[in-house]
C-alpha cells in the first residue's frame, strides 16, 4: 500500500520546483502514478510510506504537444493514449501507436504518461524502443535561484543501469523532442505472461521506409528492450538492411544477428528465440505498412516466426 501526508498538485514549473525544495529528501514527483502504485503493492515493496507526492500532470508546459519541421514535440506528462486518439502524432511517429496498443488499457493508457515510462528506467519499458528508434532527445529542467535553468540529452545516454538514468535529484522531465517520419511503416513486438498489464519478457520496435520500387529497405530503425540491462538500437542490423533487398534471405540474416544481445539473468535461451523472431517480424510488418509488396516476403519465413 502506498501513503502519503501530503498530496500536492503543482499548477506551473515553479511551483514543482519550490515544492520539491520546500520536501526536499521526503517527497516524489508523480504524473499518472501507474508505475508508482504497482511497485507500492505487497509482495513488491511493501508498503511504502512517501511524506509527500507532489503531481506534476497539470502543468501546461507537460502536455503540450506539436508537429512541426519534421520533428514532434511533447510534454513529458503526455498520456499514451493520445498515440492512438490524436491523428497528428499517429501520422509523425508510426511505432508509437503499435506500441500503445500493448500498454495496458484505455483507463491507464489516459493516466500514464510518456514522461514517467521513460524516466522509471525499466529495462523492459514499452515506450523506450520506439523512443529510441524516433531519435528522441529529453528536456530535463532544474531551478538555479529564481531562474529555470534546461538541459537536453540524446535518450541513448540517458539511462545507465535498471532504474537509474541521467537526471539529477533536482531535476524534472520536462520534454520530448523526437523525428516525425510520416510515411514510415512501424511495428512493436512485446511478449510477457498476457498481452497487457504485463512487464516485457522481450520487445522490440521498428521503423522502415522502402525505396521508389518498395522491393528495398532505404531506412531502418531498430531498438529492443527487456534483454539487459538497458534498451539499445541496433546500429549493426540497420547497416546491413538499408538498400537490402525485402526478401527472406535479407530479413533472416538481420533476425539473427543481435541474439548476442541477450544478458537477462533468466530465461536467456527463450530471450534470444524471442529476439530473433520479433526482429523479423517486426521487419515484415512494418514493411508490409510502408508499402512493400506482399509477394517480395517469404510466406514461409513469416509462417517460422508466427
Amino acid at each position: 500500500m502506498l501513503t502519503c501526508d501530503n498530496y500536492l498538485t503543482a499548477a506551473t514549473l515553479d511551483e514543482a520546483f519550490d515544492a520539491m525544495a520546500s520536501h526536499a529528501g521526503r517527497c516524489r514527483l508523480v504524473a499518472g502514478a501507474t508505475d508508482i502504485l504497482p511497485w507500492a503493492r505487497e509482495g513488491r515493496a511493501g508498503d511504502v510510506h512517501i511524506p509527500v507526492l507532489i503531481d506534476i500532470a497539470s502543468i501546461p508546459e507537460l502536455t503540450e504537444v506539436r508537429v512541426e519541421a519534421g520533428r514532434v514535440h511533447m510534454g513529458a506528462a503526455t498520456p499514451l493514449q493520445r498515440f492512438l486518439d490524436t491523428p497528428a502524432l499517429h501520422d509523425a511517429l508510426p511505432c508509437m501507436a503499435h506500441c500503445a496498443v500493448w500498454f495496458a488499457d484505455d483507463q491507464i493508457r489516459e493516466s500514464a504518461t510518456l514522461g514517467g515510462n521513460l524516466v522509471n528506467a525499466s529495462p523492459a519499458a514499452d515506450a523506450t524502443p520506439p523512443m529510441i528508434a524516433h531519435g528522441a532527445t529529453l528536456e530535463l529542467a532544474s531551478k538555479r535561484g529564481e531562474t529555470i535553468a534546461r538541459r537536453r540529452i540524446p535518450i541513448a545516454q540517458f539511462f545507465t543501469g535498471p532504474g537509474k538514468t541521467q537526471m539529477r535529484e533536482d531535476e524534472i522531465l520536462v520534454g520530448i523532442e523526437c523525428d516525425a517520419l510520416p510515411g514510415y511503416g512501424g511495428s512493436f513486438q512485446k511478449v510477457g505472461h498476457r498481452r497487457s498489464l504485463v512487464i516485457s519478457v522481450a520487445c522490440v520496435a521498428a521503423l522502415v521506409s522502402l525505396d521508389a520500387s518498395k522491393r528495398y529497405f532505404d531506412d531502418i530503425r531498430l531498438s529492443i528492450g527487456g534483454v539487459g540491462p538497458i534498451p539499445l538500437r541496433l546500429a549493426d542490423v540497420e547497416a546491413l538492411l538499408r538498400g537490402a533487398p525485402v526478401d527472406t534471405q535479407t530479413i533472416d540474416q538481420a533476425a539473427s544477428m543481435s541474439m548476442h544481445l541477450v544478458q537477462s539473468r533468466t530465461r536467456q535461451v527463450y530471450r534470444r528465440e524471442v529476439l530473433r523472431g520479433f526482429i523479423a517480424r517486426a521487419l515484415i510488418e512494418a514493411a508490409r505498412e510502408a508499402g512493400a509488396e506482399v509477394e517480395a516476403i517469404s510466406e514461409e519465413l513469416e509462417a517460422s516466426y508466427a
